[in-house]
């Protein structure tokens, strides 16, 4: 009698293979493979087959497959902290950008040498090959097996939509608990978990891991929540891998924005204003005026006119635009204000609750309502500076890049549908041209869509414009990625993602396009017939923020700013104290053109003057000594120690000036050179 056969799609071909067989089975002869997608979504090796199932192979050195190996090191990592700690309660232990991290209830602060411990005990769970077995089980049966973890039955009992969808994989499935063992090579349970899986065929393909830190965090992210341990860790397919992750990260770290901050004095955070609220010194406040200022240029040349809007509202107006429907959480508390009592305490006037800002757009919509409006004025391209508030938790703020104050470079743009595709062509393009003037140039698009569970509008105008950001990004040539359910609760977005000078990813800019606030606030213009027509609202952040904006370019150019951005441009250095007054003319003159200069003029010795320079990245170092004076020249020393001598002072201004203008970066003097012909 002849086996049984069933059909599937392998890898994309329709292929028959044997009832029984399994992912195991189809890929025993290739050790990278460690799981499969089984119609879409990622499964063990070993499930069962079906007829008709899509099967596809998924490899350890795949985004999927060390998503897969790094969460089974958290599965070996939690194991190993309760065989050396056994009273630890477990909390979760989800898969991160680049590694893991697991949650524990622990009598005591795990420290660097805890760390070193169990990253040991790791390595002996998987030298000895454990299994990792998928195992379905009632509520019941979940809740007696973890009868001890309090942490993990409160997990049991919550409901879907409780749940951060930030926990993972370390959630009950919802319908199908399932717990996950590790089985020894005799196939007893040596360790068990709550998990949805999918896991690793064994320990041993963790090929290369490392554990990083520890620090405090609340259960669930809630700070009302108990307190836990946190600790991170890295896995990667290599030890090359490895390598080259920890070589990146240590480069980060010289990058950090917040390191360079204080090295070059540009900004603090001080504990007397709060968390997340920056206050900038005088040359970070430079680097943004000469940011806002080009800002400025170019969006008056490209037909923007500017506003300017009030720090807070009535709420009312947040109501209106659907904010504090969907968005309340991420504002400050409102305050209550206007209410008037008579002498006995009664209330004779309402008052309001008014709220800090948390987004532009609503009070530009009244902008744009404030008078009747024709077609003849569209495209209507509003800008502002806008500061908003975002009510950030405390421990979730960071540097520059999560502030609960920050500045929008906020862009509201008005057209009629006839011009919608045109003008996001054209903004699309604005963008990325100023982007690339800040420096940046590695650019690809990422086009998020409708969150199912928070919109606002109806499916006809949601595919419209969805439709539309599609066609726009797919004609700019660049590559496209797919953010389903990243939305906005009113409208889809184009958001434009940058690589750094270390290759990592930023996301910057964002085009939303928005059919449905124009209705909430009745915006109408009259069209050329004479009828009454909503506007199509394009929301468009450049920067971002300028906050964040500022720190992607600190660490983009790890401090050491193009000259046009730099705080201080030029820094002047005389040889002795006879020859001060030669260079302090020629700073005086380069000050008459905004030139941001400063002298050295300090007791300090020479060389020291000449080291202390080069730590502050300035780009121009300008040397005047006996010879200097008697040619009416000026000597460049530039960022990496190349020197250009006796440049006469006219010439020298030009050149500096050029520079400045053509808004290149120079560290050396055949970059001067090349930029000064």
């Amino acid at each position: 009698m002849a086996e049984q056969t069933i059909s599937i799609i392998l890898n994309g071909e329709l292929k028959e293979v044997e009832a029984i067989q399994t992912g195991t089975d189809l890929f025993s002869g290739d050790k990278n493979i460690i799981a499969v997608r089984l119609n879409g979504k990622p499964r063990d090796l070993y499930t069962p087959l079906h007829e008709g199932d899509n099967v596809e192979s998924i490899a350890l050195d795949s985004e999927d497959g060390l998503a897969i190996m790094r969460h089974s090191a958290t599965h070996v990592m939690a194991q190993a902290v309760q065989e050396i700690r056994p009273d630890a309660k477990l909390g979760i232990g989800p898969v991160i950008t680049n590694g893991f991290y697991y949650d524990f209830d622990v009598d005591k602060p795990f420290t660097p040498e805890d760390l070193k411990e169990i990253e040991q005990h790791m390595k002996r769970i998987i030298k000895s090959s454990q299994s990792f077995r998928r195992r379905v089980v009632s509520e019941d049966e979940a809740r007696a097996e973890e009868t001890n973890q309090p942490y993990k039955l409160e997990l049991i009992g919550k409901k879907k939509e409780d749940i951060d969808e930030t926990v993972g994989t370390e959630m009950p499935n919802f319908g199908e608990i399932t717990m996950y063992d590790n089985l020894d090579r005799e196939g007893e349970i040596v360790w068990k978990d709550l998990c949805q899986g999918p896991h690793l065929p064994n320990t041993r393909y963790i090929k290369a891991f490392k554990l990083e830190r520890a620090a405090a965090a609340y259960w669930l992210g809630d700070e009302h929540n108990p307190s836990m341990q946190r600790i991170y860790g890295t896995a990667w397919a290599s030890k090359e891998d490895l390598k080259a992750y920890q070589t990146r990260m240590e480069e980060a770290a010289k990058r950090d924005h917040r390191k360079l901050g204080a090295e070059m004095d540009l900004f603090s955070f001080p504990e007397a204003i709060g968390p997340g609220l920056t206050v900038f010194h005088p040359k970070g406040g430079a680097i943004i005026n000469a940011m806002e200022d080009y800002s400025r240029e170019m969006h008056r040349k490209n037909g923007y006119s500017f506003v300017q809007t009030p720090h807070i509202t009535k709420g009312g107006l947040y109501e209106t635009s659907g904010h504090l429907q969907w968005y309340k959480d991420g504002m400050f508390p409102p305050m209550h204000l206007d209410e008037e009592k008579n002498a006995n305490g009664n209330v004779t006037k309402q008052g309001f609750d008014y709220y800090l800002k948390p987004m532009n757009c609503p009070m530009h919509n009244l902008i744009f309502k404030s008078r009747q409006r024709s077609y003849k004025e569209l495209p209507l391209r509003l800008f502002e500076f806008g500061t908003v508030y975002r009510y950030e938790k405390s421990g979730e703020v960071h540097g520059l890049t999560r502030v609960r104050g920050l500045t929008q470079d906020d862009s509201h743009i008005y057209c009629t549908r006839e011009q919608m595709k045109d003008e996001l062509k054209s903004i699309l393009n604005f963008v990325l041209k100023v982007l690339k003037d800040y420096g940046l140039n590695d650019f690809y698009l990422e086009l998020s869509t409708k969150d199912e569970k928070k919109f606002v509008g109806n499916d006809e105008i949601w595919t419209e414009a969805t439709d539309t950001l599609q066609q726009v990004a797919e004609e700019s040539g660049l590559e496209l990625v797919a953010d389903p359910g990243g939305a906005a609760f009113y409208g889809p977005k184009i958001s434009v993602q940058a690589r750094d000078a270390i290759g990592r990813t930023w996301q910057i800019s964002t085009i939303q396009l928005d059919f449905n606030l124009p209705e909430r606030f009745e915006l109408e213009y009259i069209a050329k017939d004479g009828t009454h027509q909503r506007p199509v609202m394009i929301h468009r952040a450049l920067f971002g923020s300028i906050e964040r904006f500022f720190a992607i370019l600190l660490e983009h150019y790890a401090g050491a700013f193009p000259v046009w951005l730099a705080p201080v441009q030029v820094m002047g250095i005389p040889v002795a104290d006879e020859f001060e007054p030669h260079l302090r003319e020629f700073i005086d003159s380069l000050n008459e053109e905004t030139v941001r200069c400063e002298m050295d003029v300090s007791d300090d010795r020479f060389g020291k003057k000449i080291r202390n320079a080069s730590k502050s990245k300035v780009p121009f170092t300008l040397i005047v000594g006996e010879d200097d004076v008697n040619k009416n020249a000026v000597s460049f020393r530039f960022r990496d120690g190349s020197q250009l001598n006796g440049v006469p002072v006219e010439e020298a201004k030009a050149d500096i000036l050029k520079v400045i203008k053509s808004r290149v970066q120079v560290y050396n003097a055949s970059d001067f050179a090349a930029a000064t012909k």
